[in-house]
């Protein structure tokens, strides 16, 4: 299983980025997917969900109506969309699946929201 993240940055309060995460190794189309943060000094947190297909999704409290998560099953990428961005959202975004009970992760794209 192998992750490749994009589209981290540096944006300043209030603005957006559009995480991708591309997916090789395993069935992509199979599995669900998770977006996961971890500011500096914290633990990891999860911040969104999207099922196998698509058709469900779950966020944090702290992000529902400001990001989005979804995919691409075609391409094998799933996206994080992050909007009205906060300071204390600086972090490093990894994407997550468990493939046969083993977690998996990206290498981290890192998000700075700063003025």
């Amino acid at each position: 299983v192998q992750f490749v993240e994009s589209g981290g940055g540096l944006v300043q309060p209030g603005g957006s980025l559009r995480l991708s995460c591309a997916a090789s190794g395993f069935t992509f189309s199979s599995y669900a997917m998770r977006w996961y943060r971890q500011a500096p000094g914290k633990e990891r947190e999860q911040v969104a969900t999207i099922t196998f297909a698509g058709g469900s999704t779950n966020y944090a409290d702290s992000v529902k109506g400001r990001f989005t998560i979804s995919r691409d099953n075609a391409k094998n990428t799933v996206y994080l969309q992050m909007t009205s961005l906060k300071p204390e959202e600086t972090a490093v975004y990894y994407c997550h699946t468990r493939v046969n009970f083993y977690d998996s992760w990206g290498q981290g794209t890192q998000v700075t929201v700063s003025s």
